[in-house]
């Protein structure tokens, strides 16, 4: 177990990197000074160009990632051009809200899933489960943002019941955690349904039955946990993909988490607070498939043997 979590860990290593170094030249790329923006508009020529050097933003781009990586290796994210302080302080002041939505939304949209697709398996071919794949094709097809404003029209603006942005209070996030978790409740559930499925035709089920087991033992021991590897799957990288996709959801929402901040950081050419958001999201995706590949192995004591 010990070796394969070390071999894992060092498998993110080259991806890190290849994150590193493709959004590094990207922000580069893009249009603006970054010296300038600091500056505002009404900055010399001269003063932008001392900014610069101050900065180290005259020097070759290579030279400027090599020595951001040797920044990093000392665990230094750098300094934010915007407001002048640690990359490290500005990400761990806003992760906490991020890590409260997404586990709010997971935790919502597992809730609703698992049943919504057991139940769905359960009565194939009957009103509910077309109704059930009907609302997971809505799920799925709606966008983030779209069912957002729809939230917010709703809720806020004409029944008045929720905010409408920040983090002042618990039901602050109700709308930015229904937001997020819809979709991915709507693709656990069709998996699920359709893992579920294909185990109830098995023929240790029809065993099962035959030996006069219950059919909530049947399908809670046998059937769902036989049909977990992948919905397990699924989950591991809704929830990756609700740290990143937290992105969109936060900047409708005001949610002072990770995404709002990296938002902000693009529009002002801030590469060192961009760098440690994505950096920082790539790292927590990595640790999610990790832990995914773990739960194989409670699960199914077959996928054990990988681990040896």
């Amino acid at each position: 177990m010990g070796k394969y979590i070390a071999k894992r860990i060092a498998y993110m290593i080259p991806v890190i990197l290849g994150v590193t170094l493709l959004v590094f030249f990207i922000m580069h790329l893009a249009p603006g000074n970054p010296a300038q923006i600091i500056l505002g508009e009404n900055a010399t020529a001269e003063q932008i160009a001392t900014l610069e050097h101050e900065m180290g933003l005259d020097q070759p781009l290579l030279v400027q990632y090599v020595r951001y990586l040797g920044d990093l290796l000392h665990g230094d994210l750098g300094t934010s051009y915007s407001s002048g302080s640690s990359v490290t302080t500005e990400i761990m002041a806003r992760f906490p809200y991020t890590i409260k939505l997404t586990l709010v939304a997971a935790i919502m949209s597992l809730v609703l899933a698992l049943p919504l697709g057991i139940i769905a398996a359960v009565k194939q071919n009957t009103w509910v489960d077309n109704v059930s794949m009907i609302v997971a094709l809505i799920g799925v097809s709606m966008p983030i943002f779209w069912l957002a404003l729809m939230l917010i029209m709703l809720f806020s603006v004409k029944l008045g019941w929720l905010p409408v942005y920040g983090a002042d209070s618990w039901k602050s996030i109700i709308l930015p955690a229904i937001s997020l978790g819809f979709m991915n409740m709507a693709s656990i559930s069709r998996t699920t349904r359709s893992s579920m499925v294909e185990t109830l035709r098995q023929d240790y089920i029809r065993t099962a039955y035959a030996k006069g087991l219950s059919k909530t033992t049947i399908i809670m021991r046998h059937a769902f946990r036989n049909g977990m590897l992948p919905t397990i799957t699924v989950i591991g990288l809704e929830i990756g993909q609700m740290l990143g996709g937290s992105v969109l959801t936060e900047t409708v929402f005001a949610w002072p988490g990770v995404g709002r901040l990296m938002i902000l950081a693009i529009n002002a050419r801030d590469t060192p607070l961009v760098m440690g958001c994505i950096l920082l999201m790539t790292v927590c995706f990595s640790v999610v498939n990790l832990v995914v590949d773990l739960l194989y192995g409670v699960v199914d004591p077959r996928v054990r043997t990988m681990y040896r």
